[in-house]
């Protein structure tokens, strides 16, 4: 595999070159849209910049069944805990904590968003930067 390592001071992402996310034209527009109103961290939103000037943008349809996108249930690791969670991404206006539903704008969400089954990340929560790896992605109907 090929990796590029970006230095944005004073933090340091490897990159897979071999591998992009995917992502519908529509949720590409409004991670656009979240960075342009400042809803990240420097951290997160340098990586997000990254991740979406190297995504590959498809129509909904032909998004693969084990990529995170709206409508997905994905069971993910905490590679640090080894804790596993189970997600239900939603758009940003079905988001219901009382049916267990998480926004795609979500931190958890925005960071997993067009990754695929395997994939492992790093994102910055609350207690700091987390690794994850996708273990499972399920298409809700």
């Amino acid at each position: 595999m090929n990796y590029l390592i970006i230095y944005f001071k004073p933090y340091q992402f490897i990159y897979n070159m071999t591998t992009s996310i995917v992502l519908s034209t529509g949720i590409f527009d409004l991670l656009k849209d979240h960075i342009r109103r400042r809803k990240l961290s420097k951290y997160n939103q340098e990586k997000l910049e990254l991740e979406l000037r190297n995504a590959r943008q498809i129509l909904n349809k032909d998004i693969p069944a084990n990529v995170v996108t709206v409508n997905t249930r994905v069971r993910v690791k905490e590679l640090e805990t080894g804790a596993e969670f189970t997600h239900i991404i939603v758009p940003p206006a079905k988001a219901r904590n009382k049916h267990n539903t998480i926004s795609i704008l979500s931190p958890i969400g925005v960071a997993m968003v067009g990754y695929s089954e395997g994939s492992e990340l790093k994102w910055e929560m609350s207690e700091g930067v987390k690794a994850y790896r996708i273990e499972e992605v399920t298409r809700l109907s």
